[in-house]
C-alpha cells in the first residue's frame, strides 16, 4: 500500500476512523447472525471484518510514528462503531420474537386479529388476580413486532405484554457430550 504514502496524515485519520466504523458495525452485525446460527452470512461478514480491520490497522503501525493523530482516530473509530453497529443491528431487526401476550376479556378478539394478520397463535385459559385471563403466545419477525403490538392494543389498550428474542438455532437439538478436557468438568 505504497500509494498510501502520499496522503495527508489528516486524511489519513478520516479515512481509518471511518473504516473502524464500518469494521466494527460489522462485527456487531456478524455476532448477532452467529448467535443465530446463521452461519454463511456471518461467515462473509466476517471476511468482510477482518479484510477492513487489516487495512486499517496496518495504516495505524505503519505510521504512527509520524502522528499520534490515528491512533486516536482508530480508537474513535471503534467507540463509534459500537453505536452505529447497535443503531444498524435495530433497524435491521434481524430474527424472530416470540410475543406473550394477556389479555381480559378481548383475548379471543386479539387472538382472532393476529391470526388474520397471518401469525400463527396459539391461546391458553388463565386466572389472574382479577378474574380470568387468555394467554397468546406467537412467533413474528422482529421487524414485525411493533405493528402486532399496536393490532392487539387496538383491540384491548389495557393488554399486557412480553417480547423474548427467539432464535431458530434452538431446533438443531441438543448439544453433542462433551469430549476431551471439556469431559473433565462434566463428570460426577
Amino acid at each position: 500500500m505504497e500509494f498510501l504514502s502520499n496522503v495527508p496524515f489528516w486524511l489519513m485519520a478520516v479515512a481509518i476512523f471511518c473504516l473502524r466504523i464500518v469494521d466494527v458495525s460489522l462485527g456487531t452485525i456478524r455476532t448477532i447472525l452467529v448467535v443465530q446460527g446463521r452461519q454463511s452470512v456471518a461467515v462473509l461478514i466476517g471476511f468482510i471484518e477482518v479484510l477492513v480491520w487489516v487495512t486499517a490497522v496496518s495504516q495505524v503501525i505503519w505510521r504512527i510514528h509520524d502522528s499520534p493523530l490515528l491512533a486516536v482516530a482508530f480508537a474513535a473509530g471503534f467507540a463509534t462503531g459500537n453505536a452505529v453497529g447497535i443503531q444498524l443491528e435495530r433497524r435491521l431487526a434481524i430474527g424472530t420474537c416470540v410475543l406473550r401476550i394477556i389479555a381480559r376479556e378481548s383475548g379471543d378478539a386479539v387472538a382472532t386479529t393476529l391470526r388474520d394478520a397471518g401469525l400463527v397463535v396459539t391461546t391458553f385459559d388463565g386466572q389472574g388476580r382479577d378474574g380470568v385471563r387468555k394467554m397468546i403466545h406467537t412467533t413474528c419477525p422482529r421487524r414485525d413486532v411493533t405493528r402486532m403490538i399496536k393490532l392487539a392494543k387496538g383491540i384491548d389498550p389495557d393488554l399486557f405484554y412480553i417480547v423474548d428474542r427467539f432464535s431458530q438455532a434452538a431446533h438443531l437439538g441438543p448439544l453433542p457430550h462433551p469430549t476431551g478436557w471439556r469431559a473433565v468438568f462434566k463428570k460426577k
